[in-house]
């Protein structure tokens, strides 16, 4: 008993010497969404989790609502050194392949959040998605999905007829084709104009993020109507790493990150299921009009977000590949046939 409990402790004492052999890291990450929103807070309790789950060894400077670069230029940033990490989200990056779509948002897709990380965990995709993120010298270390997203308008948006001429942020990508054809106006902006370009009147509503983060972003002190639930997007927000820095680290180091992410990814889908209910009723209350499209016009959209993917999957091997990923994937769900 004694040689064995020579043998533990010395086990014990060379993996505390190896974990502090590991060299001290500071990542500097940029989000695009602010610090008071439910991923704000979210990652600044992921940050929290990695300091101390690293014993000290990586700190994290944050910077919220794109305060180093625009938010599709975060990913620049974080290849050419100016960051290390992304934390927004893959569909800002479609202008690089197209691929990056169905990793940003599949548009039309997936009913919630827990179906879509299935595919990424259970289904492939975080394989497909490691493939296409390291062509680009990025690491992928994982999503946060608030679920199905709220759109914001000034005027009624109760159905597809209501679309015509309806000025709208909208994100860059599959979404702009989509609504083109509803007959909706989508203007591309960065997610931090919104509010000043619904307050001036340059748009007429945005499609920015979740019920209740668009409540926390003040957008419903300037406007009067929603969609909720939502239907028709669930964009996924990543934390993607540059590789060099990446591989820089210790797996030790590499393994917190990734748990901890999942963490988070866990908590806020949770958080969000919540807050959006709660939203909902504190709107009601407060006068603002959410709007529930019917089953028909849920599905007229899902067959027209289908078309998209299929005129996208030919746009490059690699979104065709990740479409057929998805498709098969979602057969098996029972979500298409």
């Amino acid at each position: 008993m004694k040689i064995k409990s020579l043998l533990v402790t010395a086990a014990a004492g060379a993996m505390v010497a190896g974990a502090a052999a590991a060299d001290p890291v500071n990542l500097r990450i940029q989000t695009h969404h602010a610090a008071e929103t439910p991923l704000g807070r979210h990652i600044t309790q992921w940050a929290d989790d990695v300091n101390v789950m690293s014993g000290g060894d990586i700190t994290v400077e944050m910077f919220f609502s794109s305060s180093v670069v625009g938010s599709v230029e975060t990913w620049d940033a974080a290849v050419n050194g100016i960051l290390d990490c992304d934390a927004t989200g893959a569909a800002y990056q479609t202008g690089k392949n197209p691929a990056f779509q169905f990793l940003g948002d599949i548009m039309g897709g997936y009913d919630t959040p827990w179906q879509q990380y299935s595919w990424l965990y259970q289904g492939g995709g975080y394989e497909d998605a490691q493939e296409l993120y390291n062509a680009y010298n990025m690491q992928l270390i994982g999503w946060s999905l608030f679920g199905q997203e709220s759109m914001s308008s000034s005027r009624p948006i109760a159905g597809p007829a209501d679309l015509e001429g309806w000025k709208f942020r909208s994100p860059p990508g599959m979404e702009t084709e989509i609504f083109e054809k509803l007959g909706a106006s989508p203007i591309v902006m960065d997610f931090t104009d919104i509010f000043t370009a619904l307050e001036t009147g340059v748009i007429d509503g945005a499609d920015a993020s979740a019920l209740a983060n668009n409540v926390a972003m003040g957008l419903y002190d300037i406007v009067g109507h929603a969609s909720f639930p939502g239907f028709h997007s669930m964009p996924s927000d990543h934390l993607a790493c540059n590789k060099d820095v990446w591989d820089g680290l210790t797996e030790q180091q590499q393994r917190i990150m990734e748990v901890a992410w999942q963490k988070l990814s866990l908590q806020l889908t949770l958080y969000m299921d919540v807050a959006n209910a709660e939203a909902a009723a504190q709107l009601t209350a407060d006068g603002i009009v959410l709007h529930d499209w019917s089953a028909e016009d849920r599905a007229m959209f899902r067959s027209m977000a289908q078309e998209a993917w299929a005129d996208w999957a030919t746009r490059s091997p690699e979104a065709a590949a990740l479409v057929d990923s998805h498709v098969e994937y979602m057969t098996v769900l029972g979500l298409i046939n």
